[in-house]
């Protein structure tokens, strides 16, 4: 009889495995820079594709990145990073940067937005210098539901963070591997496997339109369960999972 942990390991690749399969994440020859945060999803996420990068087809190599911004205060140890990179054969690259929170610019865009953004910036100078041609970031199911309705409600569109999307002026490609699978299955894997969590978490996270967000699709969810799948079946059939 299988454990609990390897039930839910198994649930968890076999909807990796597919977003693979349906949304053509991976080919041979890749080399996939992963955005690694320290939290559960990014964990989870380095965790999944270097086991999978083991497996002879396709073959692609992996790399992790861990950004730190020195004027945010949430933290992840080093060590810790360090030891379970370490531990899946994987190296890890710190990049450490900032951002001046009193710019013009600043004072136009909410801190969430422009921290992510440094963050992300960082992971594109460093996939480039590496000549990894994927980043993959560790966003899961409940993340594009969410930013679908945020489209819906602040932006009066309907699209979400695409599971492919190919930049347009690099030769780069993201890649988001866990967007068929549920927060609650990662969180349940996290706690089952011993994640460490973050020393210090984002001062901002609960201050964010996605927080609001995340109650609301709650909500909506306990009236009707079939919801997620109802809104990611629109978002297939209108083709915003994949942007090329």
């Amino acid at each position: 009889m299988r454990s609990e942990l390897e039930q839910q390991e198994r649930r968890i690749n076999e909807r990796f495995v597919r977003a693979f399969a349906t949304y053509r994440l991976l080919e041979d020859g890749d080399r996939v820079l992963v955005g690694l945060s320290g939290g559960k999803d990014s964990l989870c996420l380095l965790e999944m594709l270097a086991k999978r990068s083991r497996i002879d087809h396709p073959h692609f190599r992996v790399e992790a990145a861990h950004v730190r911004m020195e004027n945010i205060a949430y933290e992840t140890s080093t060590d810790y990073l360090e030891r379970f990179c370490q531990s899946l054969g994987v190296p890890l690259h710190i990049v450490t940067s900032r951002f001046s929170a009193d710019s013009s610019q600043s004072k136009q865009k909410p801190v969430c937005f422009l921290c992510s953004w440094h963050r992300r910036k960082q992971l594109f100078n460093l996939a480039q210098r590496l000549e990894c041609n994927k980043i993959a970031l560790g966003h899961h199911q409940d993340d594009l539901l969410h930013t679908a309705l945020m489209n819906i409600f602040y932006q009066g569109r309907f699209g979400t963070m695409p599971a492919l999307m190919r930049m347009r002026k690099m030769p780069l490609s993201i890649i988001r591997p866990l967007c068929m699978v549920p927060e609650s299955d990662i969180r349940r894997y996290a706690e089952l496997r011993g994640y460490e969590k973050q020393l210090k978490t984002c001062p901002y996270e609960h201050d964010s339109q996605r927080t609001g967000m995340q109650r609301l699709f709650n909500q909506l969810e306990q009236n009707n369960p079939e919801i997620r799948y109802s809104l990611w079946n629109a978002l297939e059939r209108d083709g915003k999972l994949v942007e090329e």
